[in-house]
C-alpha cells in the first residue's frame, strides 16, 4: 500500500471551506470540502465519503492540489483528437485553395470539399472526411461558398431577351382618375365598388341590425 501524501502547509480547513463557498464549480467545491476534512484531522476514508469517491481518487486530488493548488481541482478541457494535417500541410492546403485549381491538372474549375480531400490523399496519403476537412478549413479562415439555387427550366438567354423587349406606351403611368389616396384605400364598409363591400365569410349570415326602441 502506498504511503499517504502530505498536503501543503500553506492552507488549512477553514481556507478550503471558504474557497468551496465562493467557487461556482460544483466539482471543485466537493473536492475542496473533501480535502478540508483531511486538514481537520479526518481520515482519508472520511474524505472519500464526503467526496463520494474512492481512496485512489482522493490520492489523485491530493496530487493535483499539491501541484497547482485549488486550481488543480478544476476539470480541464479535454484536448480532443489531434488534427490529421500538421502545420506545414495546412499551409500548403491553404495555398492551393487561394491559387485555385488548374483544370488541365486537377480536372475541376473550382474546389469542392471532395476535390480537396482527394488532393490531400494524393499528396500526403491521408484520408480525411469532408466534414473533418470542412472544420479544418473554417479554423484556417476559409468559408464555403454555395451557388445560388436555380430552377431547372431557367433560360438565361430568354430572360435577357425578355428584358430588352419595349414596354407598351403608358404602362408605367398611373391610370387617370386614381391618385395616391385612391391607392391607399382599404376595402371595407362604405366603398362604392361591389367587390369592396364588407361581405360576411361564406357559410355565415350577415348579423341582423338592431334598432333602438
Amino acid at each position: 500500500m502506498a504511503a499517504p501524501l502530505a498536503l501543503p502547509e500553506g492552507f488549512d480547513a477553514l481556507a478550503l471551506r471558504e474557497l468551496a463557498k465562493k467557487t461556482r464549480d460544483a466539482n471543485q467545491s466537493r473536492r475542496l470540502l473533501a480535502l478540508a476534512e483531511i486538514y481537520d484531522g479526518g481520515s482519508r476514508r472520511q474524505a472519500a465519503r464526503i467526496g463520494g469517491v474512492g481512496l485512489q481518487t482522493i490520492r489523485d486530488w491530493v496530487l493535483r492540489f499539491n501541484a497547482r493548488g485549488p486550481d488543480g481541482l478544476v476539470d480541464g478541457k479535454a484536448p480532443g483528437r489531434a488534427p490529421k494535417l500538421n502545420g506545414a500541410q495546412c499551409q500548403e492546403l491553404g495555398r492551393i485553395i487561394e491559387s485555385g485549381p488548374i483544370p488541365a491538372i486537377h480536372g475541376v474549375v473550382r474546389w469542392r470539399l471532395i476535390d480537396l480531400a482527394q488532393w490531400v490523399w494524393e499528396e500526403y496519403r491521408i484520408r480525411v472526411a469532408k466534414q473533418t476537412l470542412s472544420r479544418q478549413l473554417r479554423t484556417m479562415g476559409f468559408r464555403k461558398l454555395s451557388a445560388r439555387p436555380r430552377h431547372h427550366a431557367h433560360n438565361e438567354h430568354a430572360a435577357e431577351a425578355f428584358k430588352k423587349l419595349p414596354r407598351p406606351a403608358g404602362e408605367d403611368r398611373e391610370p387617370e382618375g386614381r391618385g395616391r389616396q385612391d391607392r391607399d384605400l382599404v376595402p371595407g364598409r362604405g366603398s362604392h365598388r361591389p367587390e369592396e363591400q364588407d361581405h360576411p365569410p361564406l357559410g355565415q349570415e350577415r348579423p341582423r341590425q338592431c334598432w333602438p326602441n
